[in-house]
């Protein structure tokens, strides 16, 4: 069996399950209370992986946020934040996307075979560009962020992403933060899209938590037999 870390996959989405909607400003999903708790996974990760739709959309810094957090991870011998990882197929992203500008930490991209030419030549000064496969496959670089120590990773979106990573059943926990109002307009992205989830009627996930965080509610699910151990 090909070794992966373990994965949390993290998302807020409104209560009609959108992740945002079609306004030129990024919709805020969350409360000041859950971003610091999110924050505090973040620091007990050791890489955070968004598509590269959320690289050039929402331009992420990535970042572990508190001094503290930083401060605790640096005296365990750790960066002060985790690395960074994206996946892309066409390569289509900006070497001076905050993604690759902000934090001391090394950023990783995986990228389809295809592409690997002109991401070198692209993004070679600024990440290390790995080969992901034609068309990448998410089994290929879990297990290449296995061997390069990563043991726990933290999927931070967009929505391919978290449908690639669902159906692939790489996911071990899901904390799904649901925002108390909705979105209503299909035009806007989902939480996930269409796909053959391993979770059906017939497998239904199992709800782990449930926690009141002000005005919004996290979700935690077990989706595979290694979550007690996390």
């Amino acid at each position: 069996m090909v070794e992966r870390p373990y994965t949390l996959l993290s998302c807020g989405m409104s209560i009609d399950g959108y992740v945002d909607d079609t306004a030129d400003e990024r919709l805020l999903l969350s409360n000041q209370a859950d971003f610091d708790r999110v924050d505090d996974v973040r620091a007990g990760c050791d890489a955070i992986l968004v598509g590269a739709g959320t690289v050039r959309h929402d331009n992420p810094r990535l970042l572990v946020r508190s001094g503290d957090r930083r401060a605790q991870r640096v005296a365990r011998g750790l960066p002060a934040t985790p690395l960074k990882v994206t996946v892309t197929s066409s390569c289509e992203l900006d070497p001076g996307a905050q993604f690759f500008t902000v934090g001391d930490v090394d950023k990783l991209v995986y990228c389809a075979t295809g592409s690997l030419d002109r991401a070198e030549a692209k993004l070679g000064d600024v990440a290390t560009v790995i080969d992901g496969g034609h068309p990448v496959d998410l089994r290929r670089v879990t297990a290449d962020l296995h061997r390069r120590g990563v043991r726990r990773l933290m999927v931070e979106g967009g929505g391919t992403m978290h449908t690639q990573f669902l159906t692939a059943g790489l996911v071990d926990e899901l904390q799904l933060v649901v925002a108390p109002f909705f979105v209503g307009d299909s035009r806007a992205t989902r939480f996930v899209g269409d796909g053959a989830f391993p979770w059906g009627p017939r497998r239904r996930a199992e709800l782990a938590e449930v926690r009141q965080i002000d005005d919004v509610v996290l979700l935690r699910y077990k989706l595979s037999d290694r979550f007690a151990a996390a």
